[in-house]
C-alpha cells in the first residue's frame, strides 16, 4: 500500500502521448498553476499481490493516516473480506514514512480501530528508510495506471477515477477505484491515552519498524 503522487486537477499538460484525430490537437493550459475550485486529486492504491488486484481511494484533501486506514477498510469491504473471510490476520507492507509512517501514532490508532472492527490482526511491515522504491504497488500498478492516462488532462475527480479504475495489463492486472469526498484533516494529535490503549505488539525482526495489532477485547 501506498500514496500515488497528487495530481493537480484541470485542463493542464499530462505527459505522455494518445490518439487524436489529424490536425485535432487537445488544446491545455500553458501553465499548470493549481485551481482552487477544483483542487487536488490524491490517489491512495492497496495491491494484494497474490491475486494481482488493486483498490485505490481517490482522495479530496489531505494525505493523513486516517485517510490511509480509510483506504484499507475500502479495500476490505469491497475486494478483501470475501475472498479472505477465513483469515485470522492481514499483512500490510508500507513505506516507513508518509501516512502510513511507522512512527504516525495516528496511523497506529486507526489501524487499532480497523483491527477491533473487522476482529482480526493487523501485522505491518514496513520498508527500511530510503528503500520505497521496493514497495511492489509502486511498480506493479501506479506505473500502469500513470501510462493508462497518458496524454489525457485530469480535468476532474471522476476523470481520475474512471482512469484509475480502467487500468489493466496483459498480465491480469485488475484496478478498481472509487472516490473518497471526506475531508480529513491534518494535524490531529492523538493523546497519551489512546496510544496506551493499543493492543501493539513489537515484532521480533525490527520492532522499531514492525508490529502486530490484535482487536481489543469488548
Amino acid at each position: 500500500m501506498d500514496t500515488k503522487k497528487k495530481e493537480v486537477l484541470g485542463n493542464l499538460k499530462n505527459p505522455g502521448r494518445t490518439w487524436r484525430p489529424k490536425k485535432s490537437p487537445r488544446e491545455v493550459n500553458t501553465h499548470d498553476f493549481p485551481d482552487k475550485s477544483k483542487g487536488k486529486a490524491v490517489p491512495y492504491g492497496v495491491y494484494d499481490i497474490g491475486q494481482n488486484e488493486a483498490w485505490v481511494s481517490v482522495g479530496i484533501s489531505s494525505d493523513t493516516a486516517e485517510f490511509a486506514v480509510a483506504a484499507i477498510r475500502q479495500w476490505w469491504k469491497r475486494m478483501g473480506a470475501k475472498r479472505y473471510a477465513t483469515a485470522s490476520r492481514v499483512l500490510i507492507t508500507a513505506d516507513s514514512g508518509g501516512s502510513n509512517s511507522s512512527r504516525s501514532r495516528l496511523w497506529k490508532l486507526k489501524l487499532q480501530e480497523f483491527a477491533d472492527e473487522i476482529g482480526k490482526s493487523i501485522e505491518v511491515c514496513h520498508f527500511p528508510p530510503g528503500t520505497s522504491k521496493w514497495n511492489k504497488i509502486e511498480h506493479r500498478v501506479f506505473c500502469h495506471i500513470t501510462s493508462n492516462w497518458r496524454g489525457q488532462p485530469l480535468e476532474t475527480h471522476q476523470i481520475v477515477v474512471d482512469l484509475i479504475g480502467s487500468t489493466r495489463t496483459k498480465t491480469g492486472l485488475v484496478v478498481k477505484a472509487k472516490l473518497d469526498a471526506n475531508t480529513y484533516q491534518k494535524g490531529r494529535k492523538v493523546t497519551k491515552a489512546e496510544i496506551q490503549s493499543l493492543n501493539i505488539t513489537p515484532s521480533r525482526f525490527h520492532g522499531e519498524w514492525n508490529y502486530v495489532i490484535r482487536p481489543r477485547k469488548k
